[in-house]
């Protein structure tokens, strides 16, 4: 296999079960345990979406499906829970693998989270002692396929909405929020949820959307808004009488989808009586896996 390449998949990772839930948040912390209370309220979200996150198997899913399209290995690193990225980039080095695409599954760039995967990769790479080289994609969330796959879904979300609502619906674009301090440096990432959003916004032609930030973490430091819920509460009060929250930003169902958008964004807007609809996660969807290997196929042929 020398000189073969592969491609390495990257995701944030997820606890198994709930058994896991305080390493992994442990971990997320930098290695520092979380207090009592907060390990507490983040188990008891992943008991309302049913104990678990099934963000791990839709990955390998997705790994698979580029895999068979592209008849190239794939292989799968977690930032916080197994199996992690250096595990991944070990069997890398193992395997013989010269060379890896490197694809964050996520579409907009930020130096604290594609970057932060980029710089994982590497120094893992170092510490296996891999002679390979890891070629990242940096950004994707203008690929045609996207664009069009979340018109789809956008345009079917507004769609199961009453006739008289639709009407008088906004649809909010969103992604997971860091923290505000990135603006400041030029970081691209807000620049590009904008953009997936008016890019979708012009092939439906809506005359009513706008961006929004979920799943901000909890840090003294400010984090990009708007956040969704102070959304809701805009619309509502502007007499919007339908949402459809399109969160563009993942790719997959898991906690800040399942829990952040079904559970707590659906129970604030019915607490105001608004409706509100969330678009479809890409998952597993073969359209979805044919915009993946896609985007990998453009940096294995030097066309990105």
């Amino acid at each position: 296999m020398s000189g073969e390449t592969a491609v390495l998949m990257m995701a944030y990772g997820t606890p198994r079960d709930l058994d896991d839930v305080e390493a992994y948040y442990t971990d997320i912390r930098g290695g520092r345990p979380p207090a009592p209370e907060l390990l507490e309220e983040l188990m008891g979200r992943y008991r309302a979406i049913g104990g678990r996150s099934p963000l791990l198997e839709i990955t390998r899913a997705q790994a698979a499906g580029v895999a068979e399209r592209l008849a190239v290995p794939t292989y799968i690193g977690m930032k916080h829970a197994p199996p992690r990225i250096p595990e991944a980039v070990e069997r890398l080095a193992a395997d013989g693998i010269g060379h890896a695409v490197g694809l964050v599954l996520a579409p907009h760039y930020s130096a604290m989270s594609v970057g932060d995967y980029e710089r994982r990769a590497g120094l893992a790479a170092k510490d296996a002692g891999w002679a390979g080289t890891i070629e990242m994609i940096e950004s994707w969330h203008l690929e045609p396929g996207y664009i069009a796959l979340l018109g789809e879904r956008v345009d079917h979300a507004l769609r199961t909405l009453t006739k008289d609502v639709r009407r008088d619906t906004t649809v909010v674009f969103t992604a997971h929020s860091l923290p505000e301090r990135i603006l400041r440096t030029g970081d691209p990432y807000a620049d590009q949820l904008r953009e997936t959003g008016e890019a979708v916004a012009a092939q439906l032609g809506l005359d009513s959307w706008q961006i929004g930030w979920q799943s901000a973490g909890r840090t003294k430091d400010p984090w990009i808004g708007p956040d969704i819920l102070e959304v809701i509460e805009e619309l509502a009060s502007a007499g919007r009488r339908g949402i459809v929250v399109c969160p563009c930003g993942f790719v997959s169902d898991h906690l800040e989808v399942l829990y952040d958008v079904d559970i707590e964004c659906k129970r604030a807007a019915a607490a105001l009586g608004v409706e509100l609809e969330r678009t479809a996660s890409p998952n597993d969807d073969p359209a979805f896996i044919d915009v993946l290997a896609t985007v990998v196929r453009k940096k294995l042929d030097g066309n990105e």
